[in-house]
């Protein structure tokens, strides 16, 4: 296998990442490699892009700083294998939107599966240390945000999730790769001479001793130490309760997020960006959605009224007809004057029959209820 000491350096570094995210990195370090093409112009093409995501966009009056693919604290070859994105690159950024004055508001647009764990404490400390002003920093979960990308979304003000989203995942590790058998195979016996007598201890040509070992676990302690410690001051909760609820390296899903208190609220981007003022969609799309909400609405006070006895009015009882029925306003004035048998005028027995059935069909839950004017 060529390049093995890249490789080695690579899995050997500590990470704050989603497990197979990692081996399918590393899966692709090991082909680009053996191609011999590890440092190749689209490299560096691949490096470029992942730069200029680095800079926020700005909607209306809010930021949004993307937070994508593999972090690392600068970006480089590993990082832009996934389009990742750096902590120095989310660090310009934020400052950079929060000094502008147009902005109201920053969100961190967050979709990563983690990242390397140097840098990651800088950064999420800074974001703790400016969250809290007159511009609110929501990290906004759309749709992962595992390991050091969690670690940094729990520094903001705010943390939201899409209803598909995904968090959690809050661990650390490392990883040794013994390549000795592979070099032997090959004719290769490698002797590191060295000078110091933990220079070289943990090389990949020979099997952890246990001291080693040790040395090794305990940076990986202190590294998850400090990741659980950060989320629980970020979160404003306990070191305990991280442990014991946030997982230990375990993913949720949404409403599950909730339930532990990893996050705020569930809501999609869109919908966090109208809330601070941002128009993300065409004026005709706002007022059918709005319509539709306002039906669904009226839907839902009809049956809870209905369910719990409450006087219903005509008006609430065509609104909220419109609203299970999907009817037009005359069809739902129709319908509740044949239901109500109020002014309902000279029947049409086909047509009237079949729309009181509907509308018998539809409330057959909820029928006791008084009519007021």
């Amino acid at each position: 296998m060529k390049f093995e000491h890249v490789l080695t350096a690579f899995m050997a570094e500590p990470w704050a990442i989603q497990r197979e995210k990692l081996a399918v990195l590393a899966d692709v370090l090991v082909a680009r490699a053996e191609g011999e093409k590890l440092f190749s112009t689209e490299f560096a093409a691949a490096v470029s892009d992942a730069r200029a995501k680095e800079i926020a966009e700005i909607d209306g009056n809010v930021a949004v700083i993307p937070v994508y693919g593999v972090l690392a604290n600068k970006m480089d070859a590993f990082s832009a294998m996934s389009g990742g994105t750096s902590y120095a690159g989310i660090r310009r950024a934020l400052h950079s939107a929060l000094a502008n004055e147009d902005v109201k508001a920053v969100i961190l647009d967050v979709d990563s599966p983690g990242g390397s764990v140097p840098g990651t404490e800088e950064l999420a400390t800074e974001i703790r240390r400016i969250r809290g002003g007159d511009k609110p920093i929501v990290a906004q979960v759309n749709s992962l945000a595992a390991s050091a990308a969690y670690w940094i979304a729990s520094a903001a003000d705010e943390i939201v999730v899409t209803p598909s989203g995904r968090a959690g995942s809050i661990g650390v590790y490392t990883a040794h790769d013994d390549v000795s058998a592979a070099l032997e195979k090959r004719g290769v016996k490698r002797t590191y001479i060295s000078a110091g007598k933990f220079k070289v201890e943990g090389n990949e040509t020979e099997p952890l001793g246990k001291e080693t070992l040790e040395h090794i676990q305990d940076g990986v302690n202190r590294s998850y130490d400090r990741f659980v410690s950060a989320v629980a001051e970020g979160r404003g909760t306990t070191v305990g309760k991280v442990e014991d609820g946030f997982g230990q390296g375990r993913v949720f899903y949404a409403e599950a997020l909730m339930d532990r208190g990893m996050v705020d609220r569930i809501a999609t981007m869109e919908e966090t960006l109208e809330r601070f003022g941002a128009e993300t969609q065409p004026a005709y799309v706002r007022r059918v959605k709005a319509q539709n909400q306002a039906r669904a609405e009226s839907a839902e006070v009809l049956v809870a009224k209905m369910r719990s006895g409450e006087s219903v009015t005509v008006r609430e009882f065509e609104n909220g007809i419109r609203g299970l029925m999907g009817l037009s306003g005359s069809e739902a004035e129709r319908a509740a004057r044949l239901y109500l048998k109020k002014d309902q005028g000279e029947p049409d027995v086909d047509a009237d029959a079949a729309t009181l059935a509907a509308v018998e069909r539809l409330l057959t839950e909820a029928r006791s209820f008084k009519i007021t004017r």
